[in-house]
């Protein structure tokens, strides 16, 4: 399905990671890949992963430094060329503002989650397009129901997400003239590192295994395999969409009947 296609995922941390996932999926379908890591720290880890690819590109790239994303992407366009799709899977909050009320959040706690979470979506696409826009391509990013439902725990993520999700709907209009496409994922709670910090998880978890339509969790592979739809000449009619991949835990109003007490 990419064979001879290039692309670009940010936010592989760890082997749990949904961007991982991603990853996996599209290589395996023969892309070329370039993962980035945020700091020394995490760069090993990274490389550790990588090296169980067909030998991508890895490059720091510290998403909240416009100098580093213009790096970065120049780095990937001296590796390839050309770019036929990214993933942006980054978000991050300050843990203290993903406990307790939402109106608690700090002014600094709101700006950071939208800043990584929301604007480096823009940030990152605005890099993408001069290796994208005379051939067309596809950016796909990751959201969540808390963006239009309150979910207990998710406080300033949630907020954070329905910016990613506007952001989607507007970089839809201003490079769909160039070929680009642009969606987001909504993927049901699953299991990674990222997803522990949210208070009350593991409840959030069972409670959506029992309660959406297909009773059971989502899974990383199920995502991965939608990514890997979006990016692919398969997914060339959508754009500005949100696509839910929750087992359909989002269509449902009342709880049903049989959910375990």
């Amino acid at each position: 399905m990419l064979t001879g296609k290039k692309g670009v995922i940010l936010g592989v941390a760890n082997k749990r990671s949904i961007a991982w996932g991603i990853a996996q999926a599209t290589a395996q379908a023969g892309a070329t890949l370039a993962l980035n890591y945020q700091n020394e720290r995490l760069e090993a880890n990274v490389r550790e992963l990588a090296a169980t690819l067909d030998n991508p590109f890895v490059a720091p790239c510290d998403v909240t430094s416009d100098a580093d994303i213009a790096a970065f992407f120049e780095a990937v366009k001296t590796n390839f060329g050309t770019l036929d799709f990214l993933v942006h899977a980054v978000a991050y909050a300050p843990k203290e503002d993903l406990e307790g009320a939402f109106v608690d959040t700090s002014r600094e706690g709101f700006r950071i989650a939208h800043d990584i979470s929301a604007y480096s979506l823009t940030a990152v696409a605005r890099a993408a397009l001069p290796l994208m826009k005379d051939h067309g391509g596809s950016i796909v990013t990751l959201t969540y129901l808390g963006s239009e439902r309150a979910v207990v725990g998710y406080n300033v993520m949630g907020v954070a997400k329905a910016a990613l999700e506007a952001s989607v709907r507007y970089l839809a209009a201003d490079l769909g003239p160039y070929g680009i496409r642009v969606n987001a994922i909504s993927a049901g709670p699953i299991n990674t590192l990222a997803a522990r910090g949210i208070q009350g998880f593991t409840k959030m978890l069972k409670h959506h295994a029992a309660v959406a339509p297909l009773r059971r969790p989502t899974e990383v592979a199920e995502v991965a395999d939608t990514a890997l739809f979006l990016v692919s000449h398969m997914g060339r009619g959508i754009t500005g969409e949100v696509i839910y991949v929750d087992g359909g835990y989002h269509c449902i109003g009342l709880v049903p009947k049989d959910e375990p007490a």
